[in-house]
């Protein structure tokens, strides 16, 4: 069994991963600082002798740890609300955050993956995006600090195994959904759903017609778990999201169709640089992982829905 090292442990993502990983009989130290984690998302597994929770900032080197043989690197602010409220908090989680955890691995021989994004592609020119696409990202536009802070994560990855011959594993992670997504993280889903259980009326930016692809969590876990197993030979990126594509308008009005809800659907204007398409070109994760999502968007829903109920 391996002992897996998880930045960003308190997260959505990282809950779930850390979770997906005592399962599976291995060790976990999750590192979080809280900054958009949620102690709540991580309270169940305090009790678990297999897991250790080390609370620290990874723009800080993390010292003391010595024995890892994974690293997982999911920490930073990963919704618009979040990451633009300390945009260079931000970036320096990604960047420096990078540094840190490369160095870490480098200095006790871990193969590390870091969490990319498809917001990489900025809003983009090609459609469907294929991993080979450079992307359409506004450098200095108000989502830059998220887009270009994980563009330079990647470099770093990939610079640390040209130079030190590090392993390494990069996947770009697409719109993924799910309980343990923070109520108030501005993400379409989870405004849509609390919107429509409070029976407000749901918002929807621009026309409605600009579309995303949505992943359930534990398919995207899933392909992280497999994309850290392959060998060597495996660095990515790989493109890790469900390839069925939806528009707002249709997103919105199948939660309301699911929650019975009474809400209206009113329009506001498109936020700047919001992308208008965004949808993964899959065929290297089928390829060289054998993945593919199997939870549609309806069952998904549903349970991200009861679990917002829950918390109500």
């Amino acid at each position: 069994m391996s002992r897996i090292l998880v930045t960003g442990a308190a997260g959505f993502l990282g809950s779930h991963l850390c979770d997906r990983s005592l399962a599976g009989g291995h060790e976990v130290i999750g590192v979080d600082n809280f900054f958009t984690g949620r102690k709540e998302n991580i309270a169940h597994l305090l009790s678990n002798p297999k897991f250790e929770f080390i609370r620290h900032d990874v723009t800080i080197p993390l010292y003391g740890v010595e024995k890892v043989d994974e690293i997982y690197n999911l920490a930073c602010p990963a919704s618009p609300i979040h990451y633009q409220y300390d945009p260079v908090a931000t970036t320096k989680t990604s960047v420096i955050g990078a540094i840190n955890m490369l160095g870490l691995a480098k200095r006790i021989g871990a193969k590390i993956l870091q969490a990319s994004t498809s917001e990489v592609y900025g809003d983009p020119a090609v459609h469907p995006q294929t991993e080979e696409y450079w992307g359409n990202v506004n450098p200095i536009g108000p989502r830059a600090c998220y887009d270009e802070g994980k563009r330079c994560a990647e470099t770093l990855f990939f610079d640390y195994h040209r130079q030190h011959k590090l392993r390494i594993k990069v996947v770009r992670i697409f719109n993924t959904y799910g309980p343990r997504m923070d109520p108030q993280d501005g993400r379409v889903v989870s405004n849509f759903i609390m919107q429509a259980l409070r029976g407000e009326d749901i918002t929807i930016y621009g026309d409605g017609k600009q579309s995303r692809s949505f992943c359930y969590v534990d398919d995207l876990v899933e392909a992280m778990i497999r994309m850290m197993a392959t060998g060597p030979e495996v660095t990515g990126p790989i493109n890790i999201g469900n390839p069925n594509e939806f528009t707002m308008l249709e997103l919105a009005q199948r939660i309301i169709m699911l929650t019975g809800s009474k809400s209206k659907i009113i329009h506001q204007p498109l936020p700047q640089d919001d992308p208008r398409q965004r949808q993964p070109d899959i065929t290297k994760a089928k390829q060289v992982l054998g993945w593919q999502p199997t939870v549609e968007l309806r069952e998904g829903l549903q349970k991200t829905i009861q679990y917002f109920k829950e918390l109500a």
